[in-house]
């Protein structure tokens, strides 16, 4: 079966770097448009950006836009996000996402997500 599985997370103090790791199986990665997302406590899952099936284009939400970046490397089914200039509100479990079409509504797939905690 399809699995996206996220690592990477961890607590990490503001303006510090993490690096999110998700790495597919059971599915022919290359094809598939990718994304991340994240959720805070009490919060809406946000969109923080996405990356094309071949790795050519990418955007970001404006809220991390400058401070992360996505990659993938389709040759270990595995997409990338790197977080720069960390701040608290950055807190949240991050997950990633796949989809045939890049519908980011309701992508066909997701991962179970890994936490990140920023302190101040």
């Amino acid at each position: 079966q399809v699995q996206l599985v996220e690592s990477g997370g961890g607590l990490v103090q503001a303006g510090g770097s993490l690096r999110l790791s998700c790495v597919a199986s059971g599915l022919t990665f290359s094809s598939y448009a990718t994304a991340w997302f994240r959720q805070a406590p009490g919060k809406e899952r946000e969109f923080l950006g996405a990356i094309s099936w071949s790795g050519d284009s990418t955007y970001y939400a404006d809220s991390v836009k400058g401070r992360f970046t996505i990659s993938r490397d389709n040759a270990k089914n595995t997409m990338y996000l790197h977080m720069n200039s960390l701040k608290p509100d950055d807190t949240a479990v991050y997950s990633c996402a796949a989809d045939y079409r890049s519908r980011w509504l309701k992508p066909d797939y997701w991962g179970q997500g890994t936490q990140v905690t920023v302190s101040p």
